[in-house]
Order: C-alpha cells, then structure tokens, then sequence
C-alpha cells in the first residue's frame, strides 16, 4: 500500500520490473516460486492504485486486493521457502506450511462470503472484513510468512524474514496512526534483498549421465 494511486502505480512498476529481474535470473526451478514474489507484490501495488482510483469502496480491485493480501501472501511465502530451503531445513518447515494453508484456507473463506471494503483514510486506505479471532488469524499470517523465513536455514532468508518483521511493524504503526502508508517503500526493500538472494544462489546441479557400455561382438 502506497499513500496515493500514483505512488502505488509507480512502485508497483518499479517492484514487478524487480520481480522480472529475479525470475529471469533463477538457476533453480525450486528458487522460482519465492523468485517471482516480488512479481505479486508490485500486481498488488497495480491493483491498490485502482482502488484508490475508484475511492475505495467494495468493488472488483478491492477484492482482488484483498485475495492477493490474505489468503495467497501467507502460502505463497510458506510454500515458497520450502521449495528453496536446504534439505536439512525442510521437516520444520512444514510446520509454519501448514499453518499458511490453515491461515490461507480461513482467510479465503471470509473473502468469499464478504463483503470486503475499502476506505480512503487520508494518506492511507483502510480495508473492512469481517473476521472472526482475527488475533489468532494474524500470529498464523505472520508464523507463516515471517516465521517459515527465520526457519529457512539460508542467512539471505533469515536476513530478509528480520527486515519483514521489522518493517511490517514500523509500517502497521504508522498506518495504524493514519499518518501515511509505506508498504509500498517495504516490498520495494523486500524485493530488492529478494533479487540478491536469486543473484547468490547456486545453479542446480546437473543430472548424471549413466556411463554408457561399449558392446564387443564375440569373435
């Protein structure tokens, strides 16, 4: 989320061109679903500037929005560091997985039977839904996300589930104060730690090829 529908276009450009760059440079096709996050991240940006185009309101953008937000984020991150983990991290991460798939499954079950709202606060937009236990609903999104990153046995991936613990908590303050929102310049940093994660990650190794016998005719 941005402050305005121009600053959301412009970021949300700038983060999916990100996203291509990652993408374009995975070695591995297990790198590729935590590669194309930031592809999702600037889609999402894109979609918030329709939003605030349309001056909130309960329309298609806005539950796009709330898809992308809710129940996709936290099993897109779950699902994607455990493809990238090291096999010896893998086991533990299936637990904040299935959290994301529980978390994921609630969430895209409230988006369903709505209704989902936006409101245009100022500098910041306010989405309404109806959510029952949202505390419990908010420690899974955020074991699922920021918890399977701190899991994920790659210093580039714990450094990055760090900085989203941080910044998620600095951005939900000010947002929460409805001063401005900087989700937006957090993807962009996100994306960015993303793209020298792909750059340092070893190509797949390649497959053994079986030694071919040399056949003799009998004399």
């Amino acid at each position: 989320m941005c402050w305005s529908a121009t600053a959301d276009l412009v970021a949300g450009a700038g983060v999916a061109a990100v996203g291509v760059a990652c993408v374009a440079r995975v070695r591995s096709v297990r790198d590729l679903p935590l590669a194309a996050l930031p592809l999702l991240l600037g889609a999402h940006q894109l979609v918030e500037s329709a939003v605030w185009d349309a001056g909130g309101g309960g329309g298609p953008a806005t539950v796009v929005w709330a898809v992308i937000a809710l129940p996709l984020l936290p099993l897109w991150v779950s699902v994607g560091v455990l493809c990238a983990a090291p096999p010896e991290a893998r086991q533990r991460l299936t637990v904040p997985l299935a959290i994301g798939v529980v978390t994921a499954v609630i969430l895209a079950y409230a988006v369903a039977v709505g209704p989902v709202t936006a409101e245009i606060r100022g500098h910041t937009v306010g989405y309404v839904l109806d959510l029952s236990h949202p505390a419990l609903l908010v420690a899974g999104y955020l074991l699922a996300t920021v918890g399977s990153l701190l899991l994920a046995g790659d210093r580039r991936l714990v450094a990055l589930g760090i900085v989203v613990a941080v910044g998620a908590l600095v951005c939900w303050a000010l947002w929460r104060l409805e001063f401005i929102s900087t989700w937006c310049a957090f993807a962009a940093v996100c994306s960015v730690i993303l793209l020298g994660w792909v750059r340092a990650r070893p190509a797949a190794p390649a497959p053994r090829r079986r030694p071919q016998g040399v056949s003799r005719d009998a004399s």
